[in-house]
């Protein structure tokens, strides 16, 4: 999908965006000229991960545009909030947030120790709210403000809880931000939505969990990337509230074919579907 410069100048603050799908979106916003704010907490080489926000900042400023490496753990209010002081100082506000950072862990009750629930429950649901909240201020005061949760509609069918309830819980908190603050901030403007991949998305950290072999069904992160620019794009005053799926959006701007976004193109009937989908459910429009 083209790039339209419709970003350029704009300043987006991105959880988790030293690698995978937060670069991704990241480097599709920078090729407009946009400035990104990249808050992660990678600022030392991964010992099993590629990437730290210094060589995302390097990347991003090759693609075009401005780079503010930030060290944040968003579980962490003072981090939070000097990087957010950070951003409005350097590029003299906020205009997007996009709220990517999670922690993961598909475990059942038994299986899942409080310290791991803490840890889902305090980067998804806590450090969403946190980074929201720390951010509307300056989101306020831009002439098209958005917030995007990358978190899965709320689908109560109890198969999505059975298996792994603790990360159910804490990734749809981040949905309940989207549902509520979509509600709260609708009349001053301020866009609050979700996205969602319809298919495994293969990055680093997911081959991690599930190996290598998990990229053979799966799509890379620039539809995600894509899907997001063209929401973020949009009149924040018309699009708010909405869980929206990757290639659902991209269908609805006249992307068709997504062949582009498999890693393995002959594989293109055979992806594995994301969890929290069922077959039945309704589409987002944009």
């Amino acid at each position: 999908m083209k790039n339209t410069g419709k970003l350029r100048g704009k300043t987006l603050f991105i959880t988790g965006a030293s690698r995978g799908i937060g670069k991704a979106i990241a480097l599709k916003a920078a090729r407009d000229g946009a400035n990104i704010v990249i808050a992660a907490k990678t600022a030392q080489p991964h010992s099993k991960l590629e990437g730290t926000i210094y060589t995302a900042a390097d990347e991003i400023e090759r693609a075009g545009g401005r780079a503010l490496p930030c060290i944040v753990d968003v579980r962490d209010e003072k981090q939070v909030l000097q990087a957010v002081e950070a951003a409005v100082a350097t590029f003299g506000g906020i205009d997007i947030v996009v709220n990517n950072a999670s922690a993961i862990s598909l475990t059942g009750t038994l299986d899942t120790d409080i310290k791991r629930y803490d840890l889902m429950q305090n980067i998804n649901t806590r450090g969403t709210f946190l980074v929201s909240k720390s951010c509307l201020p300056y989101l306020l005061k831009s002439d098209n403000p958005h917030i995007l949760n990358l978190s899965p509609p709320l689908n109560l069918n109890p198969r999505w809880f059975a298996n792994h309830t603790a990360y159910t819980i804490a990734k749809y908190g981040m949905s309940m931000c989207v549902l509520g603050m979509s509600e709260e901030f609708r009349s001053l403007g301020v866009a609050v939505n979700a996205l969602w991949p319809r298919t495994t998305i293969h990055t680093a950290a997911v081959e991690m969990l599930n190996g290598p072999e998990g990229a053979l069904y799966s799509r890379k992160p620039e539809i995600m990337a894509d899907a997001a620019y063209a929401i973020i794009c949009r009149d924040a005053t018309d699009y708010t509230g909405n869980f929206f799926i990757d290639d659902e959006v991209l269908a609805d701007i006249g992307v068709k074919d997504l062949i582009q976004y498999a890693c393995y193109p002959e594989n293109i009937h055979l992806l594995s579907t994301d969890i929290f989908l069922d077959e039945t459910e309704p589409k987002a429009k944009l």
